[in-house]
C-alpha cells in the first residue's frame, strides 16, 4: 500500500490553488508587495507559485518540467526582500492558510514551510526606503 502525498492528503490542485488566490488577493491590495509585480495581471505569478507549492508537497512536476530547477533564491534576487516584504508576504499567506481550515498536522506543516521560505528569500536588512 502507497503512502499518500501530503498534496493528495489536502486535497491536491484545489486547495493550491484556492490557497494561491487567497494570498494574492492580499497581494493585490497591497502597497508594499503589488509594485514587486510589474505586470499588471497577478495571474501568471499566482499559476507559478501554485505550481511550484504543488510540486513541492508531492504533486505533479510541472513546475520543473516547464521552468527547470526551482532556484527560489535566484528567482527573487532582482527584488528587495527584506523584513518588511517578508512580514506583508506572512501577513497574507497566513489568511490564505487559515482560510483553507486544514486539519492538523497539515495545517502546521504548510505553515512552517512558508515561514521558512519567506525568511529564507530575505535578501536585505536595510529599512524600507
Amino acid at each position: 500500500m502507497s503512502e499518500v502525498s501530503f498534496f493528495e492528503a489536502v486535497g491536491g490542485e484545489s486547495t493550491f490553488r484556492r490557497l494561491v488566490d487567497r494570498f494574492y488577493e492580499g497581494v493585490a491590495k497591497d502597497p508594499l508587495l503589488r509594485p514587486m509585480y510589474p505586470e499588471e495581471d497577478l495571474g501568471p505569478a499566482a499559476d507559478r507559485l501554485t505550481l511550484f507549492l504543488m510540486q513541492y508537497w508531492g504533486g505533479p512536476s510541472t513546475y520543473s518540467d516547464n521552468r527547470g530547477h526551482p532556484r527560489l533564491r535566484m528567482r527573487h534576487a532582482p527584488f528587495r526582500v527584506g523584513p518588511e516584504e517578508r512580514d506583508a508576504w506572512l501577513l497574507h499567506m497566513r489568511e490564505a492558510v487559515d482560510s483553507l481550515e486544514l486539519p492538523e498536522p497539515h495545517r502546521t506543516a504548510l505553515w512552517e514551510y512558508l515561514e521558512r521560505a519567506a525568511y529564507f528569500m530575505v535578501n536585505t536588512m536595510d529599512a524600507h526606503p
